[in-house]
């Protein structure tokens, strides 16, 4: 199965209603931007989502201090951590006994080849559009036909430019562990439920197209 991400939630209404659709991560942006929640906010939003059903809470960082890192883990109950930045391969050590997404951009970043290479059993690679700038978020489609040779070799999470008229095709192309979208999911800025479920609707039609065969 394809699991889904819902990103740059802001509200407990709009991560309820991603839950009921039957997305599987929600993801909560602590970096500067459009986007960015506060910890106290993030950890209300948790406990409602903890009360309703069962998902994975992700927090994603910007080259910020593990420290830190681990403090809003905890203070939110995030189950993963996401770093969207120019973070080392060596930050992993300081993060060990947490599940971690690392975002590549495979754009040969100082750094990159390292996490491509990486074994450890607690990441996973987030292939991100490259735009040069952004952190993510900038609705680009990222590089499908080198994220799909990734994703023959390890479990990826497709992120970059997908909405629900596109994001059957990523996975046909890609055949990505999960997808994750934020922009592709809004109206003028705000997260939109009704495109939430149609994402999610589609994704998991795909899904079934996939497991049905000819």
């Amino acid at each position: 199965m394809t699991f889904v991400k819902i990103c740059g939630l802001r509200t407990a209404e709009h991560a309820l209603a991603a839950l009921d659709t039957g997305a599987d991560l929600l993801g909560f942006i602590f970096a500067p931007a459009r986007r960015q929640i506060s910890p106290s906010q993030a950890a209300a939003i948790g406990t409602a989502v903890r009360a309703a059903g069962r998902a994975t809470l992700v927090g994603v960082f910007v080259n910020e201090a593990p420290e830190r890192m681990l403090d809003i883990a905890d203070t939110c109950g995030l189950d993963a951590l996401q770093l969207s930045g120019d973070e080392p391969l060596a930050i992993a050590r300081q993060l060990a006994g947490r599940e971690l997404i690392k975002t590549v951009r495979l754009n040969q970043a100082a750094g990159e080849m390292d996490w491509l290479e990486c074994d450890l059993p607690n990441v996973r690679l987030l292939v991100d559009a490259h735009v040069p700038g952004a952190y993510g978020g900038a609705g680009v489609v990222a590089d499908w036909p080198r994220a799909s040779a990734l994703a023959s070799r390890r479990p990826v999470i497709l992120a970059g430019g997908l909405t629900p008229s596109n994001v059957g095709a990523a996975i046909r192309q890609v055949r990505p562990w999960a997808v994750d979208v934020s922009s592709g999911v809004e109206t003028e800025g705000v997260k939109d439920v009704a495109k939430i479920r149609a994402f999610v609707a589609a994704a998991r039609a795909t899904e079934a197209d996939r497991h049905a065969g000819p």
